[in-house]
């Protein structure tokens, strides 16, 4: 039997994941807690399998609740119950502990699914959930891909220019010839697609290459 502990303040969630649940053989609603103070007096005593956390709660952000939880009972799994569907949150309950990210119009075979990969020690999300996640991972990969990642030895040539220093100083301080120094300051103005090293020198500070 899958014992399953509720935490949510809203009386209609809770009757609601009863509902369906309650023909599932292998299925047992443990308590059902409107805050986070009665959550954990409940887990003071008694240690479900399962935890659907609202992530809104009257009295603790369900953040910090999640990590709470988990420091006090590291085998329960925690499934996020929420209206929140953001990329930020999302992550956050993950990485505090979280197990799975439900969304409160979930249907009943979504929840069931829940269950079962959680219990298999796989994290499960959403679709709307997974969807939030692929496109920040998109968004950051466009962020990448349009940001030249330099060398070691271009991001040391773009510092001293930066600097101030000249070529042939440059050359000195790296122990490098003058006309490798030439050549690094030539492929960054390829790299970074300007026709200057005033330029280049903007684009570097603006994007955070120095």
């Amino acid at each position: 039997m899958i014992e399953i502990l509720i935490v949510d303040d809203h009386p209609l969630v809770s009757d609601g994941v009863a509902a369906m649940v309650k023909d599932v053989p292998y299925l047992n609603i443990c308590g059902a807690c409107k805050s986070a103070k009665e959550a954990l007096a409940f887990l003071a005593h008694t240690e479900p399998d399962i935890i659907l956390l609202d992530i809104s709660l009257p009295d603790m952000d369900g953040l910090e609740l999640c990590s709470q939880i988990r420091q006090l009972h590291k085998k329960v799994k925690i499934i996020g119950l929420t209206s929140t569907n953001e990329a930020g949150i999302i992550t956050q309950f993950l990485a505090r502990g979280g197990n799975g990210y439900l969304l409160k119009n979930m249907e009943r075979d979504e929840l069931l699914a829940a269950i079962d990969e959680v219990m298999n020690d796989k994290i499960f999300l959403s679709k709307a959930a997974n969807q939030k996640i692929l496109e920040q991972f998109l968004t950051i990969g466009d962020a990448l891909k349009s940001t030249p990642v330099l060398t070691r030895r271009e991001k040391e040539v773009i510092q001293l220019l930066y600097e101030g220093l000249t070529g042939p100083q440059i050359a000195e301080r790296l122990f490098l010839s003058p006309y490798t120094i030439e050549t690094h300051r030539k492929n960054l103005l390829q790299k970074l697609n300007v026709s200057s090293t005033q330029l280049m020198l903007r684009y570097a500070k603006e994007n955070k290459l120095i």
